[in-house]
């Protein structure tokens, strides 16, 4: 390892994979605008859905990140070997639990959420599509874990390259059609994240057997070593708790949007994606710093680790602030791509000029968060977030929804955000996970 590891060298390929990703979920935003807002609405709501459930793949990647990158730097390979193989496994049974949710559940799902008439029977068939790409997505999320933590961001880039290329080309003819064929409209959508998705996992194979000697056998895919699962577990489970009540907790606010109507559905799932192109870079330095705080504990390297997340929160502070501030002032153009409602456009501005104190909020959290699991210090962002979820975000939510609309629900996001961010930056300025960092590596230095 490096003296002292870059962290843009780190960060740059990450931001180009969460670049791809949210590109071709914003060209499905628009391809499904296209057809109307009912599609758009229907669009949106099931992405929160998925992203919901992804929280179950991400108690993998979150784990298996942090455990591979502090086995590296603490000079492990045998153990990274075991756990990278352990993570197949538990991906094709995180993979099942995901699909049988999306083939069982979607209806009790639509009714919590208080989906629109309109919006019901579109969505019914789209999740269905979705259901048997749960598991190769539960794959290519694991792997490409493994990939950056051993510092391989540039082939995990290659790999997104092509999986969402493929994804957005597919996607374009499935859903518009060619020629005298009229498409499938939002299903072909799914379609195409199926096809794609299998293009993943075999490119992510080719990878670890080239770049990293992994070469899976047949009972890696299915048989789960609990001595290898339990570290990651103990990792992972938390940070998927604390996801997992952020996810519920905006379902919430979900539910009081779509009580506002399908325009203010749409309007909340176009001013959404948007905002995900301004955080892009705050979650790419989060990733990064994530990986190098682990592979620095693991080394025992605590005072660099310091300095490194001091560095991510300076720079996602200027990046995000900038970004936000640039949306806002172009939002009556950005929103055309998407709607020629002036009234869905005005709203959509609002919420950007609101967002500015959301995002800079935000960047505390998707950068410290991560650190903070780096070093084992894995419970506090879950203690100290829970009242926030359930009292700004839920609750918020649903009470100054009623009140001031749409308004009223992105300053319930804001003061969640704000909060939270708040406590976590003191949390680190404060030298609380020190001694976790500590605990960590002599873990890590006990024979294995």
């Amino acid at each position: 390892m490096k003296a002292r590891p870059s962290l843009n060298a780190v960060a740059a390929p990450i931001f180009g994979e969460f670049l791809l990703g949210m590109t071709v979920a914003m060209a499905g935003l628009y391809l499904a605008s296209d057809t109307s807002d009912a599609a758009a609405g229907t669009f949106g709501l099931t992405q929160q859905v998925l992203e919901t459930l992804f929280v179950i793949f991400r108690v993998l990647a979150i784990g298996l990140g942090v455990m591979v990158t502090q086995l590296i730097g603490s000079g492990q390979p045998d153990a990274v070997k075991r756990t990278s193989y352990m993570a197949l496994a538990a991906s094709t049974w995180a993979g099942l639990l995901a699909a049988s949710w999306l083939l069982f559940g979607k209806a009790l799902t639509l009714d919590v959420l208080n989906a629109p008439a309109e919006v019901v029977p579109l969505a019914i068939s789209y999740m269905l599509l979705l259901a048997p790409a749960m598991v190769l997505e539960a794959y290519n999320i694991s792997m490409a874990a493994v990939l950056r933590a051993h510092l391989f961001a540039r082939e995990s880039l290659f790999i997104m390259i092509a999986m969402h290329g493929c994804h957005l080309l597919l996607a374009f003819v499935f859903m518009r059609g060619l020629g005298s064929w009229d498409g499938w409209g939002l299903n072909g959508y799914a379609v195409a994240f199926l096809l794609s998705r299998g293009l993943g996992l075999l490119l992510h194979l080719r990878f670890w057997q080239r770049r990293m000697d992994l070469r899976p056998q047949l009972h890696h895919w299915w048989s789960l070593p609990m001595r290898t699962l339990g570290p990651v577990l103990r990792i992972g489970l938390p940070g998927a708790a604390q996801e997992l009540g952020y996810r519920l907790a905006f379902m919430v606010s979900l539910s009081a949007t779509a009580r506002l109507g399908v325009a203010a559905l749409a309007t909340h799932s176009y001013t959404l994606q948007t905002l995900k192109y301004v955080l892009l870079i705050s979650m790419a330095i989060g990733w990064a710093c994530e990986i190098m705080v682990g592979r620095l504990v693991g080394a025992g390297r605590l005072r660099e680790a310091d300095q490194m997340v001091k560095k991510g929160v300076r720079n996602g502070m200027l990046a995000s602030g900038s970004l936000v501030l640039i949306a806002a002032l172009a939002a009556p153009w950005i929103m055309r791509a998407f709607t020629k409602d002036p009234a869905i456009i005005e709203a959509a501005q609002t919420l950007l000029w609101i967002s500015v104190a959301l995002e800079l909020g935000r960047v505390f959290n998707l950068v410290v968060i991560g650190a903070l699991r780096a070093t084992g210090d894995v419970n506090y962002p879950v203690y100290a977030s829970i009242g926030s979820f359930a009292l700004l975000l839920g609750a918020g939510s649903y009470f100054m929804g009623r009140a001031w609309g749409l308004p009223g629900i992105w300053l319930a996001y804001v003061a969640d955000e704000c909060l939270r961010g708040l406590l976590m930056w003191w949390r680190w300025r404060g030298k609380g996970w020190l001694p976790h960092a500590r605990e960590t590596l002599r873990g890590l230095r006990k024979p294995r």
